[in-house]
């Protein structure tokens, strides 16, 4: 997924407390389904980073290399600039992007 398509604030923003609790009438559940994907949003931005990092990985220490390395310096600045997890998890519940379950909660539909 490319974060930096994800137009969302890329600060802190003060929300409405109650804007969270009414698709899950919990607001504690609704802080684990954001922290959830806060987590799975994390873990592949640092997958990809890995990913992109390891293309630069030398066999050598080279002191001048390390210092002049541009491509380095702008994948980080990229990582940067990018929405950080929380905000885009935010985001996603808001806009209702989050599949979520609680499998201890019956629906109507079961007995």
């Amino acid at each position: 997924m490319d974060y930096k398509k994800v137009k969302t604030d890329t600060v802190a923003v003060t929300r409405k407390i109650r804007d969270f609790d009414e698709r899950t009438n919990n607001i504690y559940e609704t802080v684990a389904i954001l922290s959830k994907r806060a987590n799975q949003i994390s873990l592949e931005m640092k997958e990809e980073l890995d990913q992109k990092i390891q293309e630069f990985a030398t066999t050598q220490d080279n002191l001048e290399e390390i210092f002049e390395n541009r491509e380095q310096i702008e994948i980080a600045r990229y990582y940067e600039r990018i929405p950080k997890p929380t905000l885009i998890s935010v985001h996603e519940f808001m806009n209702e992007k989050i599949y979520y379950r609680n499998p201890q909660k019956k629906t109507e539909n079961e007995f």
